[in-house]
């Protein structure tokens, strides 16, 4: 994903997660959601015309779509007030496809830091099967959490790596901190989101739905 792609994916993400929180009415966060769909389409269907062929290059355009998908579904459903169970289902395909990006990444390109953001994503996007696909409606507002911070940890924050051409350095030490932190920050927030009992700020899944 270009680092530019990635910035304003973590937008989006962040913005989602404040409507699963119930801070932000749907149509309000609809048309983020259609502006960064179309970025994530137009840009890697540009990228495989002029790609020559280049496997990597396709490789990583393959990618791209998946989230763009996933939020110009979003924006649909936001926008019409459609029922969010086929979007639940699209999302369990992301998060089966992003396991098998992270592979790709640990194993092809030797990025190990790229491999647990790709895991990061299976996760968030499990989340939304789980809410949205089978209608866990308890886990909404533990999935907006998630999908906020991981907008920061898992896009923007790589991004400006990217961007100020830093990528690369430490990669060792950051793949630890990353699993650390995923397992502590998503973990406790499970943990106490469970203690506390607090109803999901939003009634329905279907009713309210959004995602990253």
């Amino acid at each position: 994903m270009s680092a530019i792609g990635l910035l304003y994916v973590g937008a989006v993400l962040f913005v989602n997660g404040f409507l699963l929180m119930g801070y932000i009415d749907g149509k309000g966060a609809a048309p983020i959601n259609l502006f960064v769909g179309l970025l994530q389409v137009i840009t890697p269907t540009y990228l495989i015309f002029t790609a020559g062929g280049d496997p990597a290059i396709l490789l990583n355009a393959s990618g791209l779509y998946l989230f763009g998908f996933t939020y110009l579904y979003v924006s649909f459903l936001l926008f019409f007030g459609l029922d969010g169970g086929g979007f639940g289902y699209y999302s369990l395909f992301v998060a089966i496809a992003s396991v098998g990006y992270s592979i790709v990444n640990f194993v092809k390109f030797s990025d190990p830091v790229f491999g647990v953001i790709w895991l990061y994503w299976a996760f968030l996007w499990t989340l939304f099967f789980l809410v949205f696909g089978r209608g866990v409606v308890a886990l909404t507002r533990y999935t907006g959490m998630v999908a906020l911070i991981q907008g920061w940890v898992t896009c923007v924050i790589p991004a400006a790596v990217l961007l100020l051409g830093l990528w690369g350095q430490g990669a060792t030490g950051l793949t630890v901190a990353y699993i650390v932190f995923g397992l502590i920050a998503f973990g406790g927030l499970y943990s106490r989101a469970r203690r506390s009992g607090t109803p999901t700020a939003t009634e329905s899944a279907s009713s309210e739905p959004a995602t990253t």
